[in-house]
């Protein structure tokens, strides 16, 4: 209440180091704590932080459409970077302009721009990992890192190294 009303859209935002240190911590806080003391005072510093961070601009919309939020869902849990959208056509039976007219319709953007963006969501736990940009673009499908960095610096403005450099 104090913080202002809360804003019900869901958003990716950035995480600072003081906020994955202050997250790191309020995991330890009990279900019921005293709002007065220290774990109340973290839990309204939290609450401002969040505030102050970055939103990325990352959303991933899933079909309602239950064969092509079927493929959708199949190409978030294992990649398949070398499928055209001729071969996603070819697996739903429709033409390519069905393809795409759904495909914007239930998603609101493009099966380019979409598969970027599912790129982008497969590639950050990775980079926080730790594992190699160049394995990492290389598994999505690119062909070569500096392609892969492009797209990334093009979506979220800073590209795989600096935002792992960020990440720690």
């Amino acid at each position: 209440e104090q913080l202002g009303t809360p804003d019900r859209q869901c958003k990716v935002v950035g995480i600072s180091s003081l906020m994955r240190h202050l997250l790191s911590e309020a995991v330890t806080i009990p279900a019921e704590y005293d709002e007065n003391g220290r774990d109340g005072a973290l839990m309204t510093l939290i609450g401002h932080e969040i505030k102050r961070l970055p939103v990325l601009p990352l959303s991933l919309p899933l079909p309602e459409h239950a064969s092509l939020g079927a493929k959708c869902r199949a190409f978030l849990a294992s990649p398949t970077p070398h499928e055209t959208i001729d071969d996603w056509c070819d697996h739903l039976g429709m033409s390519r302009r069905s393809f795409t007219r759904l495909f914007r319709k239930e998603t609101g953007s493009s099966f380019v721009e979409w598969r970027q963006q599912a790129c982008i969501l497969a590639a950050l736990p990775r980079l926080a990992a730790g594992q190699a940009i160049t394995t990492i673009a290389l598994d999505l499908g690119y062909d070569n890192p500096a392609a892969f960095s492009n797209m990334f610096r093009r979506i979220l403005g800073t590209s795989p190294r600096d935002y792992r450099t960020a990440d720690r």
